[in-house]
């Protein structure tokens, strides 16, 4: 049986909110726009959420990183993902059940405010790209949430849809959940072991325990 927990950190995209389509679609575009392309098959085989990773997986020129990060903020403009189904429950629930809940996220900052807004969204802890020197899979991120939440490692988990997201819970000392997505290899997922695996965000109210009467 999973712990007792008080502190819930999310993933974002793939976890809680259906962008896996769109980050797929900018990803391609801005690889086409360097003559590179590839398949579904081949992105779910390689997704990471460290893009450079994914840039050096096909082979894009370390030169061109910072033009396609460019090119892929041009192509992602004006896709409006929506929540995944059963995250607004899932945050609902934590929210009734008295728990702490951040974000830890690999997306720029003005992304996640707009998205957020859009979805009528706000949590006390969200930690960016901006706001970490050392990326996923390196706990830091975890780590400034916590400290944002004035939270202990002991009693919280963090839930995510990639293998980073796991290794970076292990890393930060945390339980780890791994939720399945359409955008990610489910061997690789299952390869980062995870403290717990679940198909769909849909079903951590089971994992989180009763709500307050």
């Amino acid at each position: 049986m999973p712990p007792a927990f008080h502190t819930v950190l999310f993933d974002w995209d793939g976890t809680l909110c259906d962008s896996g389509a769109a980050l797929y679609r900018a990803f391609q575009k801005s690889l086409a726009d360097f003559d590179i392309a590839f398949t579904l098959a081949e992105y779910t085989a390689v997704y990471t959420p460290a893009w450079y990773r994914m840039y050096e997986a096909f082979t894009l020129p370390k030169e061109s990183w910072n033009a396609c990060d460019l090119r892929w903020l041009h192509h992602f403009q004006g896709e409006q993902p929506d929540l995944l189904p059963g995250a607004a429950s899932v945050l609902d629930h934590c929210s009734t059940a008295g728990l702490q809940v951040g974000i830890v996220t690999g997306a720029n900052r003005d992304r996640i405010r707009d998205e957020f807004a859009r979805h009528g969204l706000a949590f006390p802890a969200v930690v960016c790209h901006e706001d970490v020197v050392q990326r996923k899979p390196h706990p830091e991120g975890i780590r400034r949430a916590l400290a944002q939440l004035n939270a202990d490692a002991a009693g919280c988990c963090f839930v995510g849809d990639a293998p980073e997201d796991i290794q970076m819970g292990k890393s930060a000392g945390i339980f780890t959940i791994g939720v399945f997505s359409d955008y990610v290899d489910r061997a690789r997922l299952r390869a980062a072991a995870p403290d717990l695996l679940i198909e769909t965000i849909g079903n951590l109210p089971d994992i989180l325990g009763p709500t307050a009467s």
